[in-house]
C-alpha cells in the first residue's frame, strides 16, 4: 500500500512539475510572441484557468507527500520524503505571497484597463515562477528517488 502512495504521488506532482515547466519554458515564449495585445489576453486566460486549478494540485501534492511521510516514517526513503514535503510547502508559500498576488491581477487585465507596467509584472512573476519550477522540480527529484 505504501508503495502504491508513493507511486500515486510521485505521478502526480511529475505531471504537477510538467504543467508548469511547459508554462515557464514553453506558453511564456508563444504567448509573447503573439501579435498585438493577444499575447496579453492569453496572459489572463492562463492565469484565470490555471490560477483555478494549481491551488488544488500544490495543496494535493503536498497532502499525498506528507501522508507518504508519515505512514513510511520507518521506511528507507522517509527522509527524502520528508524533505521534498519540506520543498513543497516552500512552493505554496512561494505561490501566495510572490505569485497569487500578481497572478490575481493579471487574471482581470484587459488591453483597456491593464496598468503601464504590465510587461514588469509578468517579467517579476516569471522569475518567481523559475524559482518555483525549480524547486517542484527538486521535490520531484526527490520523490522519485524514494521509491528506488
Amino acid at each position: 500500500m505504501l508503495n502504491a502512495l508513493g507511486v500515486v504521488t510521485v505521478v502526480i506532482v511529475g505531471l504537477m512539475v510538467g504543467v508548469e515547466f511547459s508554462v515557464a519554458f514553453i506558453m511564456s515564449r508563444i504567448l509573447n510572441a503573439l501579435p498585438g495585445d493577444s499575447g496579453q489576453l492569453g496572459h489572463a486566460h492562463g492565469g484565470r484557468m490555471l490560477g483555478a486549478l494549481m491551488p488544488f494540485w500544490y495543496i494535493g501534492s503536498l497532502l499525498l507527500s506528507a501522508v507518504w511521510a508519515v505512514a513510511g516514517w520507518q521506511d528507507h526513503g522517509a527522509g527524502l520524503v520528508v524533505t521534498a514535503a519540506g520543498l513543497l510547502v516552500v512552493s505554496v508559500v512561494m505561490s501566495m505571497l510572490l505569485l497569487v498576488p500578481i497572478n490575481n491581477r493579471n487574471r482581470t487585465w484587459t488591453p483597456e484597463n491593464r496598468p503601464a507596467d504590465w510587461k514588469q509584472q509578468l517579467g517579476r512573476w516569471n522569475r518567481y515562477h523559475y524559482v518555483r519550477v525549480a524547486v517542484i522540480i527538486a521535490a520531484f527529484a526527490l520523490l522519485a528517488a524514494a521509491l528506488a
